[in-house]
């Protein structure tokens, strides 16, 4: 059996690399020449400051990036030539945060200032002068340090991106699967009910010719296989809507609303808010949920009047179906396929799903799916 291995939490790291580097800093410096007295304790605080500092590099990156190149001027004018690791440590670490141009203009802006610090400190000729602020940050580690944050990050970006498209390939496959099983399942189902259906219509008809008397138990399996024709015709049509026809979307409600009114459900569609353009998930979500509902209105609930409400919100859609037909507060009834169905795709979305019964009388549907803010 292999062995995992022991993680380390990042704020150890942290302060592992941020106590290593002061402790660098402070027996580089304290090894060479330097002042003494009020000097050396300012140059020493500076010293471990800097390094101590990284404890924080991934939570406020440019904070440290400031203080270490501080510390490093602070410590050239106190009089310690010591390279500054701390601030080579933080550059690496703001650019990897993604902060580039920052970064660039602040180790800029500080090469300048080291250069000043050593002519105004130091004497000597200006070539040692130059020479001195060099060895607190050479341009070489400099860009080194840039080079590899961009390195991790563009690592890490790459490896985000390979992450992320391999979640949507397992995604679209299982949806693909799930779509090819529903219609396998509908097939096999078609054909044994349509096998069901005629039967059952011969049966009718022969015994209505010889006039004998149909049995009710034989009308009732004609008419259970003709409105289970109906409803795999109409499954059938939903599940090919990504194959032969344009999906269907907020624009063809309106219609959806119409055509429910001509089987005698007197349906109402309201529009509130400012309407506009929503991802195309959402609005195929939105119309199936209006059909479903209203199908179920017209087949179970025994209801007379159907009222439909779009709410365009800012960040979201409200959806709101509401009928006067049966429903019994206590139980609430049991979900059925259509119900699980809308569930699932509300659910995938990331919006919310609200059915019960009303206690007025009738039963009510209410989603909110979001639209990241779509316009």
């Amino acid at each position: 059996m292999g062995k995992g291995r022991l993680a380390v939490p990042a704020g150890v790291t942290d302060w592992a690399i941020a106590v290593g580097v002061a402790v660098l800093l402070l027996g580089t410096g304290l090894s060479q020449t330097h002042p003494s007295g009020g000097r050396e304790l300012l140059g020493c605080a500076l010293l471990a400051a800097g390094g101590l500092a990284l404890a924080a590099h991934r939570r406020a990156p440019l904070v440290v990036l400031t203080i270490t190149g501080l510390c490093a001027v602070g410590y050239l004018g106190a009089g310690f030539e010591v390279l500054s690791v701390a601030y080579l440590v933080a550059v690496y670490g703001a650019v990897r945060a993604g902060h580039r141009a920052v970064t660039l203009a602040a180790s800029m802006g500080l090469l300048a200032v080291l250069h000043l610090t050593a002519l105004v400190f130091h004497d000597g000729p200006a070539r040692e002068v130059v020479a001195q602020a060099r060895n607190t940050l050479e341009i070489a580690w400099l860009i080194a340090a840039f080079a590899a944050g961009e390195a991790v990050r563009q690592a890490e970006r790459r490896a985000d991106e390979a992450e992320r498209t391999r979640e949507e390939t397992a995604r679209r496959r299982a949806d693909e699967e799930r779509l090819r099983i529903a219609r396998e399942l509908h097939d096999s189902l078609t054909h044994q009910i349509s096998v069901i259906r005629v039967q059952s219509e011969v049966a009718v008809h022969v015994a209505r010719r010889r006039g004998e008397q149909v049995p009710e138990a034989l009308l009732a399996i004609q008419e259970a296989g003709r409105e289970a024709s109906r409803e795999l015709r109409a499954t059938l049509e939903a599940l090919r809507d990504d194959d032969t026809t344009p999906p269907h979307g907020l624009d063809h409600i309106p219609n959806l609303v119409k055509r429910f009114r001509t089987t005698g459900l007197e349906t109402t569609l309201t529009i509130e808010g400012n309407p506009h353009a929503v991802p195309a998930a959402v609005g195929r979500t939105a119309y199936r949920i209006v059909q479903e509902s209203l199908t179920n209105v017209a087949r179970h609930a025994a209801a007379t009047t159907a009222s439909v409400l779009i709410d365009y919100r800012p960040d979201a859609l409200g959806i709101h179906i509401d009928d006067n037909g049966k429903a019994i507060l206590h139980p609430a009834p049991t979900p059925g396929l259509g119900l699980l169905g809308m569930r699932e795709r509300v659910t995938a979305l990331g919006g919310r799903l609200r059915t019960e019964p009303r206690s007025a009388g009738g039963f009510t549907v209410q989603a909110e799916l979001p639209t990241n803010g779509a316009s």
